[in-house]
C-alpha cells in the first residue's frame, strides 16, 4: 500500500525545487514558498529542471500552507537559519504527515519538534543545483540524500524505505538507514571543514582542498580539520560511516573537463558572498559545542568558528 501520495515542499530554493521537479512527475507535489511572487510565478509557469534531469513540472505553490490541504510528507528544504521560522509557519497545519529535513548540521530537529508533533526524518543531502530563476534550477551534482527516523521521535523505518524507493523513482537518488547518525556525522565533518574554510578563503571547492605536497598547501589545514572533527565524533560515541577526507577528494575531481577545473560554491561561501548569515551555528559551530560537551580541545573547528562569526560581523561595519 502506497502511503505517500500528496508532498508538500517547503522552501523552493536549489534543493527545495529538485525535491518539486522530480517528485512531481510521480505524486501531487505543493510548494509553500515564502514570496507570493516566487508562488505566483510557478503557478503560471510551472517550473524547469535542466542540467542532469529535462523535466518541466507543474506544480501549485503558495505562501499559506492553509490553502494546500493536507499531505502524507513535509519536505523542508530551507537553510538551517530559516528551519525555526519555517516550522512555526506550518504550526497547527499539516497534521497527518511526516516531515523530512535536508539540513546542514545538526539540531534542526528540536527546533521543529517546538512547532509540531509530526514524526520527523533527519536527512542530509549530497546532491546540489544553481537556481537561474524562480521557475528554473540546475541540477548539478547527482549524488544521494540520506536519510533515516530520527530517534527521538522518528517516523517509522517502514515509510523511510517507502519514501526512499518513491526518490528513486522520481530520477533523484536516496539512501535509507535504520541510524543516521553515523552518516550525519560523516557529512557534518566534511561541510564543518570545507563550507567554513571556503567562507573564510572566497574559494569554492577545487582541487586545492585535496593538496597536501608543500607546506603552504590548503590540504593540510582541510585534513587536520576533519581528523579533529573524526575524533570528536569518536569522543561523542559515533563511529561515522565514511571518511569525510575521502568525500572530498572525490567532490574535487568529479566534473572535470578538459582544463576547467571544477569548482562547487558550497552553501556558506554563497551565503558569505551575498552577505546573508551562514549556516556556520549549526555546522561548525555544532561541532565546537559535541567537542565541549565531551570535555576535549577544537582548536581547528574553534578558529574556523569564530573567524566566520568574525566575517559576519564585519558587514554590519559602514566602510
Amino acid at each position: 500500500m502506497q502511503n505517500i501520495n500528496k508532498v508538500c515542499v517547503v522552501g523552493a530554493g536549489a534543493i527545495g525545487s529538485l525535491f518539486v521537479g522530480h517528485l512531481a512527475s510521480l505524486v501531487e507535489t505543493t510548494v509553500l514558498t515564502r514570496r507570493e511572487s516566487h508562488a505566483r510565478e510557478l503557478n503560471e509557469d510551472g517550473l524547469r529542471i535542466s542540467g542532469k534531469s529535462q523535466l518541466n513540472a507543474t506544480v501549485r505553490a503558495s505562501t499559506n500552507p492553509a490553502e494546500l490541504g493536507d499531505v502524507d510528507l513535509i519536505i523542508l528544504a530551507t537553510k538551517a537559519t530559516a528551519v525555526a521560522a519555517s516550522a512555526e509557519g506550518l504550526q497547527g497545519h499539516f497534521p497527518n504527515a511526516k516531515l523530512l529535513l535536508v539540513q546542514n548540521g545538526l539540531g534542526c530537529e528540536e527546533a521543529v519538534r517546538q512547532f509540531g508533533d509530526w514524526p520527523l526524518i533527519s536527512g542530509v543531502t549530497f546532491m546540489s543545483g544553481v537556481k537561474h530563476s524562480d521557475t528554473h534550477v540546475e541540477y548539478e551534482l547527482d549524488t544521494a540524500t540520506w536519510m533515516g527516523p530520527w530517534a527521538e521521535h522518528g517516523a517509522p523505518f517502514e515509510f523511510v524505505t517507502e519514501l526512499e524507493a518513491l526518490i528513486n523513482r522520481s530520477g533523484l537518488k536516496a539512501e535509507a538507514y535504520e541510524d543516521l547518525l553515523p552518516h550525519q556525522w560523516s557529512k557534518l565533518i566534511f561541510n564543518s571543514a570545507v563550507n567554513s574554510i571556503g567562507a573564510i578563503t572566497n574559494l569554492p571547492h577545487i582541487k586545492a582542498f585535496a593538496e597536501r605536497n608543500e607546506i603552504s598547501d590548503l590540504g593540510h589545514l582541510v585534513f587536520d580539520m576533519m581528523a579533529e572533527g573524526k575524533h570528536i565524533a569518536e569522543a561523542r560515541g559515533v563511529i561515522i560511516a565514511g571518511d569525510p577526507w575521502k568525500m572530498n577528494v572525490q567532490a574535487v575531481n568529479h566534473g572535470q573537463s578538459g582544463d576547467d577545473e571544477y569548482g562547487h560554491i558550497t552553501s556558506m561561501l554563497d551565503d558569505v558572498r551575498n552577505r546573508r548569515l551562514t549556516e556556520v551555528d549549526w555546522i561548525t559551530g555544532s561541532i565546537v559545542r559535541e567537542a565541549h560537551k565531551a570535555g576535549i580541545p577544537a582548536p581547528y573547528h574553534e578558529t574556523m568558528y569564530r573567524l566566520v562569526k568574525a566575517h559576519e560581523t564585519s558587514w554590519k561595519r559602514k566602510s
